[in-house]
């Protein structure tokens, strides 16, 4: 499995810098990194037409936000990383002390 590494991460926050949406800024939603696109909040808003049904008996119209390739964005400020912790187990700790 080959991992494909990305300048930008969930949680950054972004600039747009080129394209359509230029000067915009917000939070990285989500990360696509074999399509090389972001996903950033309030940016690229797209409406979706919901057809009827029992829960919507009139239908609707749903916007949500499209995705922005990673070329176009740049980082202006890292998000908090949570750092993983590797579980100890106890047959470890065993081989250790002996």
């Amino acid at each position: 499995m080959n991992r494909i590494k990305m300048h930008v991460k969930k949680g950054d926050q972004v600039e747009v810098i080129s394209g359509n949406f230029t000067g915009s800024t917000g939070k990285v939603l989500q990360v696509l990194p074999r399509k090389n696109r972001v996903l950033i909040e309030g940016v690229r808003m797209i409406k979706r037409h919901l057809r009827k049904s029992q829960d919507r008996p009139q239908g609707s119209i749903a916007e949500r936000e499209g995705p922005i390739h990673a070329s176009n964005v740049k980082v202006v400020e890292r998000g908090e990383r949570i750092k993983k912790k590797k579980k100890k187990s106890a047959e470890s700790k065993k081989e250790k002390t002996k």
